[in-house]
């Protein structure tokens, strides 16, 4: 199951295709070159970067990921994944996403 976050992240280049990217990954539709930034799925990393391809997989439809960005083009999904960690570190003084999205009463 696909859990949005609340104030989700857009790259520029996603942000023009928005709702149209966003209806895709609703009807389990992938979309080339389209990637979501998701937390972690184990403990080393500090953000997930997935191509849509992979999370309409089988694998992830009983699982419930929570999808805070969504990037147009690999090297969007980079900056905005580093956007996010500069938040993160700016608000918290730390690397732990799930302390941080607790702080936004997110988990």
């Amino acid at each position: 199951m696909i859990v949005w976050y609340e104030h989700l992240y857009m790259g520029a280049k996603a942000k023009r295709r928005r709702f149209a990217i966003i209806q895709d990954i609703r009807e389990k539709k992938p979309r080339s070159g389209v990637y979501v930034i998701t937390p972690p799925s184990n403990g080393n990393n500090i953000l997930d970067i997935y191509p849509t391809e992979t999370i309409l997989k089988d694998y992830y439809a009983d699982q419930e990921l929570l999808i805070l960005g969504i990037a147009q083009g690999y090297q969007e999904a980079l900056k905005l994944a580093a956007r996010i960690v500069n938040e993160m570190y700016q608000e918290t003084g730390g690397f732990r996403i799930l302390e941080y999205l607790k702080m936004r009463n997110v988990v």
